[in-house]
C-alpha cells in the first residue's frame, strides 16, 4: 500500500510539474505565437496611372499580433516604417512614376523578427506608334 501512494504521489507531482510550466500552457502571456509564413503575405501591383504606380499590400495575421510594414528604395534606404496589429491587413501603397526603373522591397516585420520580404523591379517601356494617312 505504501508503494501505491508513493507512485501515485510522484505521477501527481509529474503532472502538476507539466501543467504549470508555462511553455506546455498559456501562462507565458497568454499567447502561443507561431512565425508568419510566406503564404500569410502577398504584394500585388495594381496598375500605373501618370501620377503613381500603385501596389497592394496584405498581411493575414489571425492573432492580431503587432507587426511593422517596412518599404525599401533602390539604394535600401526605408522610405516608409509603421506598426500595426491588424488581423486583416491590406494598405495601398504608391510611389511616384517616373521613368527610371524602381526597386521596391516589402518588408512584414512580425514581433518575433520573422520577415516576409517580396521585392520588385518596375520597368518603363515607351512604345511609338505611327500612322500614315492619305490626304
Amino acid at each position: 500500500m505504501k508503494a501505491v501512494a508513493k507512485i501515485l504521489a510522484v505521477a501527481v507531482t509529474a503532472a502538476v510539474i507539466v501543467v504549470s510550466n508555462p511553455t506546455s500552457t498559456l501562462a507565458n502571456g497568454g499567447e502561443n505565437k507561431k512565425a508568419a509564413t510566406e503564404q500569410q503575405v502577398t504584394v500585388k501591383y495594381q496598375g500605373t496611372s501618370n501620377n503613381a504606380i500603385s501596389f497592394k499590400v496584405e498581411f493575414d495575421n489571425p492573432t492580431a499580433e503587432k507587426f511593422s510594414l517596412i518599404i525599401k528604395n533602390d539604394n535600401g534606404d526605408v522610405v516608409f516604417h509603421q506598426q500595426f496589429n491588424d488581423a486583416h491587413f491590406s494598405k495601398n501603397v504608391f510611389f511616384e512614376n517616373t521613368d527610371a526603373d524602381i526597386h521596391p522591397t516589402f518588408i512584414i516585420r512580425t514581433a518575433n523578427n520573422t520577415e516576409i520580404v517580396r521585392q520588385f523591379q518596375v520597368s518603363k517601356t515607351v512604345t511609338e506608334n505611327t500612322t500614315v494617312t492619305l490626304l
